[in-house]
């Protein structure tokens, strides 16, 4: 079931951490989970962020390059007294942990930590503090490609496509994330579950089997972006 806020619109978090890589990890997990994420990588700036985007939950690093955690969350909380906090930490003592929660954090992961992990407890979280749980809609749509993720039935502009289970996997990551360029390391991670260790022929060879079923005698809808990866947008004529 998907998690939403009271008019159905999706949850928002905010992912507060120095390390790029971890932030943008976890906020991909997280839109992936179906939330609406913003990113800061200072105190300051996850402040400034929290009163503009009004996050409903906060995934937040204790160590930041200007001031602690603890802090962010306390003039987080001068304005939104209820906002959730999940601590993220290297840090794995008992007292650490103790003090995080005792200054008010809601929850604590210690790094390294899985990203499944992250989005459970965080799920855990929004529920205790009241978001709604929404049926999800099962069907996809991307211009004029469907996709039932409950029948598995697929069809552009009407006509059935036959997908194996790994091109409908693939492409239902590339519908679940509608122009966005996703990385083959990404698509790797996500549909392959291992690590990108020069396997990225698999992501290509499964690509060239998509654009057959998907695009053959149509518009193109699967784009590569050289050195970036693959994107998934509507055809020209359906932009509109």
């Amino acid at each position: 079931m998907a998690l939403t806020r009271p008019d159905g619109s999706p949850l928002r978090v905010l992912v507060v951490d120095d390390e790029v890589n971890i932030a943008e990890l976890i906020s991909m997990a997280l839109r992936y989970e179906g939330f609406e994420v913003a990113t800061a990588h200072t105190g300051s700036k996850a402040v400034a962020a929290a009163k503009t985007f009004r996050p409903d939950s906060v995934v937040l690093d204790m160590m930041l390059p200007d001031f602690d955690g603890m802090e962010v969350m306390r003039r987080m909380r001068s304005s939104d007294p209820g906002v959730p906090v999940l601590f993220l930490t290297a840090r794995d003592s008992v007292e650490d942990r103790v003090a995080g929660l005792t200054a008010g954090g809601d929850d604590y992961v210690t790094k390294p930590f899985s990203l499944e992990e992250v989005v459970a407890r965080l799920r855990a979280l929004m529920r205790r503090t009241g978001a709604h749980e929404a049926a999800p809609s099962s069907v996809l749509v991307v211009g004029d490609l469907l996709m039932d993720e409950d029948s598995r039935e697929v069809t552009r502009d009407g006509a059935d496509i036959s997908l194996t289970a790994t091109e409908f996997e693939l492409l239902r990551f590339l519908m679940r994330n509608p122009k966005r360029v996703l990385s083959k390391a990404q698509i790797l991670d996500r549909v392959w579950n291992y690590d990108f260790g020069g396997q990225a022929n698999v992501v290509e060879l499964y690509i060239s089997y998509l654009r057959k079923k998907v695009d053959a005698g149509r518009e193109p809808m699967i784009h590569t972006m050289r050195g970036a990866g693959y994107v998934l947008k509507p055809a020209t004529a359906d932009a509109g």
